[in-house]
């Protein structure tokens, strides 16, 4: 996830948002993930801030506390993507697609 600075207009909301989903993701113990944060990643036109979900490549953007709920509960969890909030999927519009498996 990135956590600006440019993203968003209220300094700290990114990495304050990054912080909350860290605990949600440790309430599920069973729940393998590795998280971590970037600066811009120039890709939100400010919309951000964006989240990736990998290896799926899934693009979320304007995650603020109630979206990283619903991303955790619903894509890392329950494994199904949140359709209103993907702006990309890798392979969809990229320049290198991924070969198959």
């Amino acid at each position: 996830m990135c956590v600006g600075p440019r993203c968003t207009a209220e300094e700290g909301r990114a990495q304050a948002v990054f912080e909350r989903m860290g605990e949600m993701i440790d309430a599920h113990p069973d729940l393998a993930v590795k998280r971590t944060r970037t600066h811009c990643m120039v890709a939100c036109k400010f919309e951000g801030p964006v989240l990736v979900v990998y290896p799926e490549g899934t693009w979320y953007q304007r995650v603020d506390e109630a979206a990283a709920a619903r991303i955790v509960a619903e894509h890392l969890v329950a494994g199904r993507e949140v359709a209103d909030l993907v702006f990309h999927r890798l392979g969809s519009g990229d320049t290198c697609v991924p070969e198959p498996k």
